[in-house]
Parts: C-alpha cells; structure tokens; sequence
C-alpha cells in the first residue's frame, strides 16, 4: 500500500510527466506531424467497425506518426486520461469529470442478437421483456453495456438472469450462435460481423440506445495528431451514416 508521501509523490510524478509529454506534443507539433505518438483508447464495441477507416486515412496521411488504438473498457479509458497514459478516449457518454472534455460523436441503437434456428429468429421487432421470459447471455454488471440493459429492464419491473455471463462480445457470439440463449449488444457491432448463425433483431417498447463519443483531458495540449484524428473519426461516422 501507498503511504500518504508516496501517494503524493505519484500526484507530482504525473504531473512532472505530464508537462513532459506537453512539451514533446507541442515540439511535434511545430514539426508538422513529421513524428511525434498519439495513444487512443477505444470501446471494443466501436474497434473493429468503427476505427479501421479512420487510422487508414491517419496513417496514409501522417506515416511517421506513431498511432496506438487498445480495445479498452470504459473505466479503463477513463483512468488512462486522468493518469496522462491516453490521448484520446473514444466511450460510452456521459463521462464526467471537471478535467475532461466530451464531443458526442453519435447515437447507437442496441438490437437483440439470436440464433438462426431460434424460434424469434423471424420475428420483426420484440420488446425488452424477452429477456424475463427468454435465457439469455450477457456481459457481466460491471459492463456499462450491462447497466444499461438493468436500468431499462427495472423501468419494467424486473431484473434479467442470465444463464451465462461473459466477459468479451466475441465469446458471446458464440454462445448465442450455439443455442445457449439470446443477447443484447450494439446494433452496429452485430451488422458488422456479419454472423452466420445469427440473427439481428430491433428491439422496441422501449428503443435501447448509448451515445458514443470522444474524450479527451481539459488542460492538455490538444496536438495536430489529436485535431486531425478526430476530424478523421467525425468524417468516418458521416461516411457511415450514424448521424
């Protein structure tokens, strides 16, 4: 455990490393994105289908900046800022906080996710209830995806059980296309992949949705790699239609 002098010299120590990477951003900068490192951390809902377009088109037009995209839970994200160690968040909102900035980016609607041979596999639309009367497989509590879900389904008197909780969508996926239950994740995620064995369904009465947006530190040097990422990323979502 920390001692109260060693947790203060870890408040100093972020700062003094903080001004450092200040004055390296603001040195690239004035170097035109010649060099220079830009660290993004990202929802693993948004990594795949969201951010491909964008770092291609960073990448082509700034080779010799140093680009890391991690998948990242949304807490994880939120700390990463605070302690200096991302540049960018890309997250579910709100996220609040007095040293953190927030730009919405769009809204993401949450669909119902089954097997081909499951008996709603045709249906048009189902209501959230499905999950009090269906098995289903879901992220665990301390998912901000999962929250979401428990907070509509008490808003209809009841609280999902799930016969199985996992802790990645890819792992999910697999359950669902085998028969184990139903699941509910974003809809962009699961008309990315594409599945096989799995049927998208919108779910209604009530419309489920999360706004994803970008997340960046109030008092940090907002660089050109950062400016122009974000233009990029704003570009892709109107290219893909989530506005």
């Amino acid at each position: 455990m920390l001692t109260e002098a060693g947790k203060a010299l870890q408040h100093h120590g972020y700062n003094v490393f903080h001004e450092l990477s200040q004055a390296r951003a603001v040195i690239s900068e004035l170097q035109g994105l010649k060099r220079g490192t830009l660290k993004i951390g990202a929802l693993l809902t948004v990594v795949n289908y969201l951010l491909p377009p964008t770092v291609m088109g960073f990448h082509n037009r700034y080779p010799n900046v140093e680009l890391s995209v991690l998948g990242m839970r949304t807490g994880d994200i939120y700390n990463g800022l605070l302690q200096n160690e991302l540049d960018l968040g890309i997250v579910f909102l709100p996220m609040e906080h007095e040293e953190l900035e927030t730009i919405p980016l769009y809204k993401e609607y949450l669909a119902l996710a089954v097997s081909v041979d499951h008996s709603l596999a045709q249906a048009s639309f189902v209501t959230l209830d499905i999950l009090k009367e269906t098995p289903s497989v879901l992220l665990p509590n301390s998912y901000f995806l999962r929250q979401v879900i428990n907070e509509q389904c008490r808003s209809l008197a009841f609280t999902p059980q799930p016969v199985m909780e996992m802790t990645t969508m890819e792992s999910i996926i697999t359950m669902v296309g085998r028969g184990v239950g139903v699941t509910v994740l974003p809809k962009g995620y699961l008309d990315y992949i594409d599945h096989p064995q799995i049927r998208t369904i919108p779910i209604q009465n009530p419309v489920l949705t999360t706004q994803i947006g970008v997340v960046y530190r109030k008092n940090k040097h907002l660089c050109a790699a950062s400016r122009v990422f974000m233009e990029q990323l704003v570009s892709t979502v109107k290219n893909k239609n989530f506005l």
